[in-house]
């Protein structure tokens, strides 16, 4: 095929232009397991954050923070579900197994405890 100079040019260019285009739509389009990693410990540690802080205002069976806990557990399982791992925010490192607690921070439960028993024995030592 005898094509004039500017047509093989022009022919040439446009092949490594799709070339280019069919490398980044296959490999460049991907999502990384770095990024999946962030998108998940992000989500799961503001999550985690939120359920604290509605502990602390509200306390550990408020409405608030079952309602966060519930978030958080929402967080854990898109993970694992999507990724078969899911971050521990208190640990710092990353699960491959569904090992959480669905009744979580138990530590804000029992220090509520014992911030009402000592309420309790101020009461009594107060009548």
């Amino acid at each position: 095929m005898n094509l004039p100079h500017h047509w093989t040019n022009y022919l040439g260019k446009a092949a490594l232009t799709a070339a280019a285009l069919t490398a980044f739509a296959t490999f460049g389009a991907t999502p990384s397991r770095a990024d999946h990693n962030t998108d998940c410990q992000r989500r799961i540690s503001k999550a985690d954050h939120r359920l604290h802080e509605a502990i602390e205002h509200h306390g550990y069976r408020s409405s608030q923070a079952n309602s966060a806990r519930h978030n958080l557990a929402e967080a854990r399982e898109h993970c694992y579900t999507r990724y078969h791992e899911w971050w521990n925010e208190d640990d710092h490192q990353w699960h491959t197994g569904r090992d959480w607690r669905d009744e979580d921070h138990e530590n804000w439960r029992r220090q509520e405890r014992r911030e009402e028993e000592r309420r309790e024995e101020r009461r009594e030592d107060h009548p």
